[in-house]
């Protein structure tokens, strides 16, 4: 089983940063891809970002060119470095694990920018 936990949340005026990060358990992490998704209040979940095992990233039209996914197999982290942050950003951010048809999530950690 693997457990996921994303930190660095929080409250955040418009055009900040933060810098989001999200530890994995287990031993599979250097062969899974990482996915940052975000869902707002009445919103569904959505794919913002997403490195795979070999580094290649996608991102949501959105936030292309202010948020860079990243990640560090010794640590078993994957990254999301947050720019420019604007209030529409405000959501509860999840890290997601895929390992071959398998998907873990974690809890989650809420983004807050205020205008």
């Amino acid at each position: 089983q693997v457990q996921l936990v994303e930190s660095g949340g929080g409250l955040v005026q418009a055009g900040g940063s933060l810098r989001l990060s999200c530890t994995a358990s287990g031993t599979i992490f250097s062969s899974s891809g990482m996915g940052w998704y975000r869902q707002a209040p009445g919103n569904e979940r959505e794919l913002v970002a997403h490195i795979s095992t070999d580094y290649s990233t996608f991102y949501a039209d959105s936030v292309k060119g202010r948020f860079t996914i990243s990640r560090d197999n010794a640590k078993n982290t994957v990254y999301l470095q947050m720019n420019s942050l604007k209030p529409e950003d405000t959501a509860t951010y999840y890290c997601n694990l895929g390992f071959i048809s398998i998907n873990y999530w974690g809890k989650g950690t809420l983004v807050t920018v205020s205008s």
